[in-house]
């Protein structure tokens, strides 16, 4: 059985008084026709103008982009408003935690050097304020995705990822967005089985301590409850409904509906 190793990085971050820790996932920008997309892209610039006063750290739970792949000197175009708006929350004092997700893989300096943005490849153990966080896109955790565990471990290799960039970037790039709208339509039309294998995994890290588990890729919005913690799946933005997650220390987590459009924020 294919069992790959992933890394989880342990972080503790304090929040100030008055100030939140924001969670947003499976944006995919760069999904679709031109008008929906920049009306997608909208509604996600809205929200961070909305949140950025009061937001201490936000956390990108993976597939930002539809589709992402950074050479030396190029990056894909479009959504340059987006990676602006980021630019400024981190320029603001907002911390930033972008989590890879299996779109937006093809992550390599960019973020870094021009955002100040690290990319996590792995998993995040976070203890905020005492609350015990483990956070992950999601990819790989279900039962019956042993497969594309397999492809994960080439798409995300390094010397794989080098002979890739040897391609002209119109048709790496060009490859990379094809091959991701058929990833993501297989995520969306996935039958994962009589049980969420997602749900168990994110059971089974409350079993062992954790306080919430937080999770994306599955395009399904979930809060759950239970004795042992929470499991939290932020669904996608690809509809009329989105969420984001909010936790104070004050109040705990809790899912923002609609934020954008219901002017909850």
């Amino acid at each position: 059985m294919f069992s790959p190793v992933v890394s989880v990085r342990s972080v503790s971050i304090s929040v100030p008084d008055g100030k939140r820790v924001v969670f947003l996932s499976d944006v995919h920008l760069g999904y679709g026709n031109r008008s929906a997309d920049r009306q997608r892209e909208d509604r996600l610039l809205a929200t961070l103008r909305a949140i950025a006063p009061t937001t201490h750290h936000l956390f990108i739970v993976g597939d930002l982009f539809d589709f992402w792949f950074d050479y030396g000197t190029v990056i894909p175009k479009g959504h340059v408003r987006t990676l602006a708006a980021l630019h400024d929350l981190k320029a603001g004092g907002v911390q930033i935690t972008y989590l890879m997700g299996n779109h937006d893989f093809g992550h390599a300096t960019y973020f870094r050097e021009e955002l100040g943005i690290e990319v996590e490849q792995g998993d995040i153990d976070a203890t905020i304020d005492g609350t015990r966080f483990y956070i992950a896109h999601g990819d790989g955790k279900a039962h019956n995705d042993k497969g594309y565990l397999v492809l994960r471990s080439v798409l995300r290799n390094t010397t794989v990822q080098w002979f890739y960039r040897m391609l002209h970037p119109n048709i790496g790039i060009g490859l990379a967005a094809r091959t991701s709208h058929g990833s993501r339509d297989y995520t969306s039309a996935k039958d994962f089985g009589p049980h969420d294998g997602l749900r168990d995994f994110a059971y089974k890290q409350l079993k062992d301590g954790f306080d919430i588990v937080i999770m994306g890729h599955r395009h399904r919005v979930a809060e759950e409850r239970s004795d042992d913690g929470v499991y939290v799946n932020l669904g996608d933005w690809l509809g009329e409904r989105c969420v984001i997650g909010e936790f104070t220390p004050q109040h705990g987590f809790r899912l923002l509906p609609d934020p954008y459009i219901s002017g909850s924020i």
